[in-house]
């Protein structure tokens, strides 16, 4: 493992006029994860799982295009919020959804056409029979972005069933009048971040985005700045990498936490939730220290 103590001389500079988020489209987001998930599983060693992993991206991507459209979001509520700096779309209200419920159902009966190991088939089979009340605990679970290592396998589906979901709300929004909440957390749904990634697309070039392991928003954070804690101080890097590394891990010496930061400028193929996924390595390395990591990635649980 190598470590970077000194900042990226790349921060310098930058856009200060970047758009604060960028909203998900559902049409687009599961396809294009499906897609790196299934090239990420042809040169990795986690094959298999990536995948399993690729085809669930595209079961969502189906299920975000044929399921019925929801509601609007209530005006009221969404204005109230950005007076109050919340975000508009209240997590703990989804968990009774119904729309959420039936977005479950679908995939649970549809899931099990996938390639998938026994106990990952088990699991899937566990939540499809679920009382209503099993159910309601791995949905607060995961829509309070702590779900258990030792139940991850019925979780991910559960979790991937509350992405649809999430980004189909979250793709009603105005992204112009989203407004800050707090650092680390998605101005969208309130989600934590799995990643961030300083992109290279023109206009926004060396501009920091986190990207909610939820919905899917993608959000500004300013570079260098711990995004469990707020910290500025003791933020080191650390990489799998001997050189030109394109992911690393953030380090804040603050809260002894890390995220992982992608720097798509120089692959700008990198997907926030594959590429996470795909970079096990790095979060082997980082388990080696006493440091706490700060993502959260439901399809990582329990490594």
């Amino acid at each position: 493992m190598t470590a970077d103590i000194k900042p990226d001389p790349s921060v310098v500079g930058g856009v200060p006029s970047a758009p604060l988020a960028f909203l998900p489209d559902p049409g687009k987001i599961f396809p294009t994860r499906a897609k790196r998930f299934a090239f990420l599983a042809g040169t990795s060693r986690l094959g298999p799982y990536l995948s399993f992993l690729g085809e669930l991206s595209e079961l969502q991507a189906r299920l975000s295009a044929e399921l019925p459209s929801l509601p609007p979001l209530d005006a009221r509520a969404v204005a109230e919020a950005r007076t109050d700096h919340r975000p508009p779309i209240d997590r703990s209200r989804l968990i009774e959804d119904p729309a959420l419920a039936e977005t479950l159902a679908r995939l649970c009966a549809e899931a099990s056409a996938l390639s998938m190991p026994d106990p990952a088939s088990k699991a899937l089979e566990a939540v499809a029979a679920a009382p209503p009340e099993d159910r309601r605990w791995l949905m607060s679970n995961v829509l309070t972005d702590s779900i258990p290592e030792d139940s991850a396998a019925p979780h991910l589906f559960v979790a991937a069933a509350a992405q649809i979901h999430l980004a189909r709300l979250a793709a009603q929004l105005e992204a112009g009048a989203l407004v800050p909440v707090h650092v680390g957390i998605c101005p969208a749904c309130g989600g934590r971040p799995a990643t961030s990634s300083v992109t290279g697309a023109p206009g926004i070039e060396n501009i920091r985005y986190a990207a909610c392991a939820g919905c899917s928003t993608r959000w500004n954070e300013v570079r260098i700045k711990c995004l469990c804690c707020g910290s500025t101080k003791g933020i080191s890097y650390r990489s799998a990498e001997t050189v030109d590394a394109t992911v690393k891990a953030e380090v804040c010496s603050e809260c002894a936490s890390w995220v992982k930061i992608f720097y798509s400028m120089k692959n700008p193929t990198i997907e926030p939730i594959a590429d996470d996924v795909a970079s096990l390595g790095l979060d082997l390395l980082m388990k080696e220290t006493a440091l706490n990591r700060g993502g959260f990635n439901p399809f990582l649980v329990g490594y």
